[in-house]
């Protein structure tokens, strides 16, 4: 008996207890709803404004990776496609900026041949006058070494040093940087020629060979000299000047050397092999300077005889050019076309090769001097010009501390001269020349012109002065 009752009561009880569980009373179940819907947006809110500097638990960063997992679950041929299509796209990249870096080249290349024909047409003129701008009297640097009055100077291809020569028949050695003598080469007393390595006598003109190998210098004695310029160690001696050697220039790239003399005549030589090649003549009178560029042919100034000459070598041929009333007694050339002359009429005049006359003259360049209604145009004793650019320079004398270096912008195809501003300076401006870069201008400086002793000036000082050749700003760089 006890034995069933037990049994029954245990079946009983569990199936009252289902029963409570499978039939909830209908308050209770919506509660329960109420209960989750809250809490779902608790949830949600929290995660929105939970911050996102806040790690996520191992847990969801898992399940969160397992759901963009099968969201953007990928076949292998998908996947190698999706990789071949980005490898392409690489490539494509690839190729467009080689194109643009090969372009830009040719583009750069082709400017660059560009500016050579029109070099050797005579045709390049670099518009640079513009934007040049008076430097400041502190920037202007003398440099002093000479005894006697600087007759010529010129510049290394490289802009790195200077040569000068006196009329103590010394050559100098600068350093542009620091202005410090790197070698000087005494000059030697007369008489004492057969003993002495160097000149002996006034040194009136220098060249230097456009590779920088060569340096030539002329003098009084009928002497051409040519040193090492590295070393300055001399190596030959060239005779056959029957006058002063007023003129002497290297042609453009090669070692064929020109020069010019008071005797009148133009000599050939090959400094590479220690000869003489030819001789020109032509001018009526002393010739007072020579230039020359690349082509084979040189120009002069033929001095009282007013002429210009350009002489073709290879034909043995010459043009002949009249323009002022005095003495030319400076030349220098712009391009292979053009041409900058200067002479003791005080005028400055520009020429083209293919013109008998000046394209234009700029008269009294350099002002006047002396009593009222016997003024006379102060001398111009040097030009030099920026080749294939729009500027030129020039320098002369002036009393009273009024020498001074006028700079000029030439105008279209070289048919004017402006001036741009003038730098001043103490004695005669006996050479001019432009450093290749435009970065700056050397003037060498005297108390005397350096053909003659017409005028002395005490006051002034023997040297070289280096003017920088300042720029304006880039529009850029002033808004920087």
């Amino acid at each position: 008996m006890s034995s069933s009752f037990f049994i029954k009561t245990k079946q009983q009880h569990p199936k009252r207890k289902t029963e409570a569980v499978q039939k909830p009373k209908g308050d209770e179940v919506s509660g329960a709803k109420s209960k989750i819907r809250a809490k779902k947006a608790k949830s949600k809110y929290n995660e929105e404004i939970s911050s996102e500097s806040e790690t996520e638990s191992p847990v969801a960063y898992k399940k969160r990776q397992s759901n963009e997992e099968s969201g953007f679950d990928e076949t292998p041929q998908e996947k190698k496609l999706r990789l071949a299509k980005l490898y392409l796209e690489q490539l494509k990249e690839e190729e467009e900026n080689k194109a643009e870096e090969e372009s830009f080249e040719a583009n750069l290349v082709a400017g660059r041949l560009q500016e050579e024909v029109l070099e050797q047409r005579g045709k390049l003129q670099r518009l640079i006058a513009k934007d040049l701008i008076t430097p400041d009297a502190s920037e202007v640097r003398v440099l002093r070494g000479h005894k006697l009055p600087v007759t010529c100077v010129v510049i290394t291809p490289d802009d790195k040093c200077i040569f000068s020569a006196a009329k103590d028949c010394s050559i100098i050695k600068w350093n542009v940087e620091d202005g410090k003598k790197l070698h000087t080469i005494h000059g030697g007393r007369k008489g004492t020629e057969d003993r002495h390595v160097g000149h002996t006598a006034h040194i009136l003109c220098m060249a230097i060979s456009s590779d920088g190998k060569y340096l030539a210098t002329g003098d009084m004695n009928n002497l051409i000299m040519i040193w090492e310029a590295e070393t300055c160690k001399h190596l030959y001696k060239f005779t056959g000047h029957k006058g002063p050697v007023s003129g002497l220039s290297f042609r453009k790239g090669t070692h064929d050397l020109y020069s010019a003399s008071h005797d009148r005549s133009v000599k050939v030589w090959n400094v590479n092999e220690n000869a003489y090649v030819e001789t020109l003549f032509g001018h009526q009178d002393a010739i007072t300077g020579l230039d020359s560029l690349s082509r084979e042919r040189c120009v002069t100034t033929g001095g009282r005889d007013r002429t210009v000459r350009v002489w073709k070598i290879a034909e043995e041929s010459q043009l002949v050019f009249h323009g002022h009333e005095g003495s030319i007694d400076c030349i220098q050339l712009i391009n292979e076309e053009h041409m900058v002359t200067g002479g003791d009429d005080g005028s400055v005049s520009l020429w083209s090769v293919n013109k008998k006359k000046p394209l234009s003259t700029v008269k009294q360049a350099h002002g006047c001097h002396g009593d009222v209604g016997l003024e006379q145009p102060h001398w111009v004793v040097s030009v030099a010009a920026l080749q294939n650019s729009d500027t030129v320079a020039s320098g002369a004398f002036g009393c009273s501390h009024n020498s001074q270096v006028q700079l000029w912008k030439c105008g279209q195809n070289y048919r004017g001269l402006e001036p741009l501003f003038s730098v001043p300076v103490s004695g005669f401006v006996n050479s001019l020349k432009f450093s290749s870069s435009g970065q700056f201008l050397v003037a060498g400086l005297g108390q005397e012109h350096r053909l003659g002793r017409w005028w002395r000036l005490k006051e002034a000082k023997n040297g070289i002065c280096i003017i920088p050749l300042k720029r304006k700003p880039n529009q850029e760089e002033a808004n920087d």
